[in-house]
């Protein structure tokens, strides 16, 4: 079974950007292929859940995983955090072997 944990400043901001939009069931992540490395992230509101989602819930907010992202995804930590004036989700992802320059793209 697969593992994805939730920080307590993920959920917060998952949770707070559902609020302000008014609707949503969660945040949605993907992987396309992208970038000099592979694999991107992709995030978007979960409006609707389709059965093939994984669901992961943790301190008081829900995370859909697309099925052909469950594997890359496997045992990572979604976090939210500030970095000087930049505001992010960041993956702490174990499956990562590499990363371009830029952290935009990543190779498992």
């Amino acid at each position: 079974m697969a593992t994805l944990n939730i920080t307590p400043a993920a959920a917060q901001q998952i949770r707070h950007v559902l609020d302000e939009r008014g609707q949503g069931l969660g945040l949605r992540v993907s992987v396309k292929p992208s970038g000099c490395s592979g694999y991107s992230y992709v995030l978007d509101f979960a409006d609707t859940v389709s059965e093939e989602e994984v669901h992961f819930e943790e301190h008081g907010a829900s995370v859909y995983v697309s099925p052909d992202a469950v594997e890359m995804l496997n045992g990572s930590e979604v976090d939210y955090v500030s970095e000087g004036l930049n505001r992010f989700f960041r993956f702490n992802n174990p499956n990562v072997k590499d990363e371009c320059g830029c952290g935009e793209s990543f190779t498992v």
